[in-house]
């Protein structure tokens, strides 16, 4: 069955042919299965149109892809259909992950080198000390659990030689320092330390690069858009949310770069949470480089970069190019937008998720209680292009466009 196939069937009783768009979603660094997005969408997705006033439902995918799903809606009086596909990486995540705990004390050093050797970590604060925190985090928490098991181990040492030779003491030291090490892992999933050691690290490893396994991976995203590109749809949008956004960038240069389908659909990118300066900031990071300069002055796409001042694990409202010290002098992209948490939350839902970092970074995705110019559902779900949505569309004021990098070499 072709792809227009795929998409027919769900005309509404008038006749009247819907509103198609076909959606990737990047993921960001994330284990988590994708089946994990599907649920927060439909969950979101209900609370957003109750609030909003609008129509959506979710079915099973009907195109091709690893894993997604079709979203149906009825918004400001116009249907659209959409096909959503998740670009999974979760399995190279979790490869990556996979590291003993002395492995990850390994990473904690190499990491802290990368960033500090190279002058990156203290550029990376001159533009906000939200991400700069998260990135320290990790780092302090694992080694203030290196301290506790050193210390629970000499104070065994110190008690046992109080009765046998000092040497008798080695081993229950070894065994309780060890024990407490595994005991702290085993919480990671309240501390998240390993988990943001791994992520920092994974970028940290070739000080910006891409591993092969990743680029390879991206050949296949930039495809799969790319077939996507030939279809009958109004428009294709894809999604990169934190550390996907980056991704994004470089899949969508490589795409236009090839070329793109005369007469095809709107291509738009939205970018979500983005912490691409993590990576850019890297000596090696020149093919981001190079993408992000290229990208900033196509006209084959529209790109909209939305974050919050209130997402500590963002460089909000950072203009991605502009603080990567590679604008070029035509730059077009991309529109800088907040999502104002303060405004667009309740008091009451802000004050429970002000403290919850990692939250308050999937908010993009999730309902607001007063949604104001960004609803990630009606750019996902609504019968309106990204373009036409942000069409003369300010960006926002307290945007970062200034040149903060110290690497500059692009690829």
């Amino acid at each position: 069955m072709s792809r227009v196939e795929d998409i027919t069937g769900t005309e509404p009783a008038g006749g009247q042919r819907p509103f198609r768009r076909r959606v990737f979603y990047i993921p960001g660094y994330d284990p988590i299965h994708p089946r994990r997005y599907r649920e927060l969408y439909r969950r979101e997705g209900a609370a957003q149109a109750a609030i909003s006033g609008y129509q959506i439902g979710l079915q099973p995918k009907k195109v091709a892809g690893p894993y997604g799903w079709r979203v149906t809606s009825r918004i400001d009086g116009a249907d659209t259909v959409a096909d959503v596909e998740v670009l999974v990486w979760s399995d190279i995540v979790r490869d990556s992950m996979a590291q003993g705990i002395g492995a990850t004390y390994g990473q904690l050093v190499r990491t802290a080198w990368a960033y500090i050797g190279s002058g990156a970590l203290f550029r990376l604060m001159r533009l906000r000390k939200g991400p700069m925190i998260a990135a320290l985090y990790p780092i302090v928490m694992l080694l203030a659990q290196l301290a506790v098991a050193v210390a629970a181990g000499w104070g065994a040492a110190v008690l046992t030689a109080r009765w046998l030779p000092w040497w008798c003491g080695i081993l229950p030291a070894l065994l309780i320092a060890y024990g407490l090490l595994r005991w702290f892992r085993s919480k990671d999933h309240r501390l998240f330390a390993y988990y943001l050691m791994h992520d920092y690290a994974y970028a940290a490893w070739s000080k910006g690069a891409n591993p092969p396994e990743l680029e390879g991976r991206m050949a296949g995203f930039a495809k799969s858009v790319g077939e996507a590109l030939r279809g009958d749809y109004d428009e294709v949008l894809v999604v990169g949310h934190s550390s996907g956004a980056h991704l994004g960038v470089s899949i969508l240069s490589d795409l236009i770069r090839a070329g793109l389908p005369a007469g095809g659909p709107a291509l738009a990118f939205l970018s979500l949470g983005q912490v691409v300066p993590m990576v850019s900031f890297l000596p090696r990071a020149r093919r981001l480089r190079g993408d992000l300069h290229y990208l900033s002055q196509r006209q084959e796409l529209t790109w909209v970069d939305v974050t919050a001042p209130g997402d500590g694990c963002a460089f909000a409202l950072c203009d991605p190019v502009a603080v990567s010290g590679v604008a070029p002098p035509a730059q077009r992209w991309p529109l800088i937008l907040s999502a104002a948490f303060t405004q667009t939350l309740s008091p009451e839902r802000w004050k429970a998720l002000r403290w919850r970092f990692f939250r308050l970074h999937f908010q993009y995705l999730c309902a607001f209680d007063r949604p104001g110019d960004y609803d990630y559902f009606r750019i996902t779900a609504g019968a309106q292009t990204l373009a036409d949505r942000y069409a003369g569309r300010a960006p926002s004021k307290s945007r970062i466009d200034r040149a903060v990098n110290r690497y500059t070499t692009m690829a």
